[in-house]
């Protein structure tokens, strides 16, 4: 089973980017994957702050320490891609990770 880091957009329209992300999660895991998405771990109450900056970063950063030991790093663009995604792209590209772009609608 591939372990597979999900992105998908988070800040915005919270609510609708909450819904997408677990259909993200639903889709990853129908192609039998082993996915995490850290952003709706992460943000959870009483976990991080997403409108704190520093607490977002450590997020994202916590994140992005998972592709020590992941597969694949997945990004679904159906609602485009935020600043976090983005920051995340750069990163896999400068580590020479293995990314794919996904969309589900």
């Amino acid at each position: 089973m591939k372990r597979v880091i999900i992105e998908s957009p988070y800040a915005g329209d919270i609510e609708r980017n909450i819904k997408y992300a677990r259909e993200c999660l639903k889709d990853s895991l129908s192609l039998g994957e082993a996915p995490i998405a850290s952003h709706l771990l992460y943000t959870q109450k009483g976990v991080l702050d997403d409108d704190i900056l520093e607490e977002r970063k450590k997020g994202i950063d916590s994140g992005l320490a998972w592709l020590e030991v992941a597969d694949l790093h997945v990004f679904y663009i159906d609602l485009g891609i935020s600043s976090g995604m983005k920051y995340a792209v750069d990163y896999a590209i400068s580590k020479n990770i293995k990314i794919e772009y996904r969309t589900i609608y």
